[in-house]
C-alpha cells in the first residue's frame, strides 16, 4: 500500500466508530446468504447474538487505526491465527470474505464508496489476508510435523462419558484411526464439529481440554447450556445426547493461553463455572510435573450441584502441599462446607495470591474476567503477568 491509500483507510475510522456493526452486521449476512458453505464453519450461536459482529468490528478499526505498522498487532493476529487453525480455514475463504467484504463497503457507503477509497481498501484487506494466511502457514506446517500431529479435521470417538456436575459431562475422545494424537499445553483447546439435524449444517465448537496431556485420549467437559431449541446452546446440548461409540470431527490442539510445563512461576487460577477447564488440565499437569508449582485455584459458581470435579480437588488439596483452593458459591449448600458465600473477592485472601514471580491465569465469562482482572490489578499485580480466556469471540483488550 502506499502513503495515500493508507491515509484514505485511515480516514474511514470515525465511519467504523458510529457505524462498523452495522456495516459488519450487513457483510455476514451477505456472505453467508451468498456462500451458505460456510455456515458449517462459522458459530450461528455468535452470529445470533452479534458476538461476532461485535469482534469483528474491532478487529478491522484496529487494523485501520494501525494500517501504519500493523505489526503492533502481532499477538491479536496470533490469538485470530489460532482460532482459525483450529477451524482448517483454508487461503480460498479469504478470498471469498474479502470479496463480501469490499463489495459489502461499495453496497453500504453508496456514494461515498469512491473507485480511490475502494481499491485502497481492497489493498488493505489483501495485506491482512497475507499476513494471516502466513502466519496460519507457520502454524499448519507445525501442527503436521508435530509427533501425532494433523492438519484439519480428524475423526476421534467418544469413548467415556462422565457426569462431572449436575450439568457438566467429560468427554474422552480417543482417534478412531487408533494411531497418536498430538501432545498440548495445559489449557490449550481443541474445536469439535458436528452435524446439527436442526440447523441442517454442520457447527464446530472450541472446547478447552480438561486433562494433561497424554498419548491415549483428549478430555473436554461441557457444559449443557439452556436454549436447546436455538443456536444458543445448541451444540452443547447435542454433545450431552451423544453416545460412547459416537464420532466427531476434532482439529489439533491449540491457542496461546496455556501454562508451559517447563516453568517454575507459582500460578494463580481463577476460574468461574465452567471456566475451571483449563485449570483443570494445568492442575493435572502440575500434579505430574517434577517441580510441582505452589498453585492457588480460586473458583467461583452457583452452588455445589453445578461444581465440576469438586472431589477431585478437594482430594488433591487435602494431599499435596503445593497446591490450595478456595472455592466461592452464590448459594451454600446445608451441608458444612468451607466454601465462602457469594462471588469471589480477592481482598479476603490478598496474602495467599499476591506471590512473587506468580503468573495469573483467569478464565470465564467476560464479566467475571474484567472483574477479577481489576481486583489483581487494583492489588498491584503487574499486567503483564495476567492472561486471561475469554469464552467465544475475543472482545476483550485488558493488557
Amino acid at each position: 500500500m502506499n502513503s495515500i491509500q493508507k491515509e484514505l483507510v485511515k480516514s474511514t475510522v470515525p465511519i467504523l466508530k458510529t457505524n462498523g456493526n452495522a456495516l459488519i452486521s450487513y457483510f455476514y449476512q451477505r456472505m453467508l446468504t451468498n456462500s451458505p458453505e460456510l455456515k458449517n464453519i462459522f458459530n450461528m450461536a455468535n452470529q445470533a447474538s452479534g458476538k461476532q459482529h461485535n469482534a469483528l468490528t474491532g478487529a478491522v478499526l484496529a487494523y485501520a487505526e494501525n494500517i501504519d505498522d500493523p505489526s503492533v498487532l502481532i499477538n491479536t493476529l496470533k490469538s485470530i491465527g489460532n482460532k482459525h487453525v483450529s477451524l482448517n480455514i483454508t487461503p480460498e475463504q479469504y478470498d471469498i470474505v474479502g470479496t463480501h467484504l469490499i463489495n459489502s463497503i461499495i453496497e453500504v457507503l453508496g456514494a461515498d464508496a469512491n473507485s480511490d477509497l475502494i481499491e485502497a481498501w481492497t489493498c488493505a484487506y489483501n495485506e491482512l489476508a497475507s499476513i494471516m494466511i502466513g502466519i496460519e502457514a507457520a502454524m499448519y506446517e507445525k501442527n503436521s510435523q508435530k509427533k501425532g500431529g494433523w492438519k484439519g479435521w480428524r475423526s476421534f470417538k467418544i469413548a467415556k462419558i462422565v457426569s462431572e456436575s449436575a450439568e457438566i459431562n467429560s468427554f474422552y475422545l480417543k482417534p478412531a484411526d487408533e494411531k497418536e494424537i498430538a501432545d498440548f499445553f495445559p489449557g490449550q483447546y481443541i474445536s469439535v464439529s458436528t452435524y446439527i439435524p436442526e440447523l441442517g449444517h454442520k457447527q464446530p465448537r472450541q472446547y478447552s481440554l480438561s486433562s494433561n496431556s497424554n498419548n491415549e485420549f483428549y478430555r473436554i467437559s461441557v457444559k449443557k447450556e439452556t436454549g436447546q431449541a436455538n443456536p444458543d446452546g445448541i451444540v452443547s446440548n447435542a454433545l450431552h445426547n451423544k453416545k460412547v461409540g459416537d464420532e466427531l470431527e476434532v482439529s489439533a490442539p491449540a491457542g496461546l493461553f496455556y501454562a508451559d510445563p517447563e516453568s517454575k512461576n507459582p500460578l494463580v487460577l481463577l476460574s468461574g463455572g465452567v471456566g475451571l477447564t483449563p485449570m483443570m488440565s494445568m492442575v493435572e499437569t502440575n500434579k505430574n510435573a517434577l517441580q510441582q508449582n505452589p498453585t492457588i485455584w480460586i473458583h467461583s459458581c452457583r452452588n455445589e450441584n453445578v461444581h465440576a470435579f469438586k472431589d477431585t480437588i478437594e482430594e488433591l488439596n487435602n494431599e499435596k502441599t503445593w497446591l490450595k483452593s478456595y472455592v466461592f458459591y452464590e448459594t451454600l449448600p446445608d451441608t458444612q462446607t468451607n466454601a465462602f458465600e457469594g462471588r469471589i473477592d480477592l481482598q479476603q485472601i490478598k496474602e495467599d495470591i499476591l506471590i512473587k514471580d506468580a503468573k495469573y491465569y483467569i478464565c470465564g465469562p467476560a464479566i467475571f474476567i474484567k472483574v477479577q482482572y481489576q481486583s489483581l490489578v487494583g492489588l498491584g499485580v503487574d499486567r503483564e503477568n495476567i492472561l486471561y480466556e475469554e469464552f467465544g469471540p475475543q472482545l476483550l483488550s485488558l493488557n
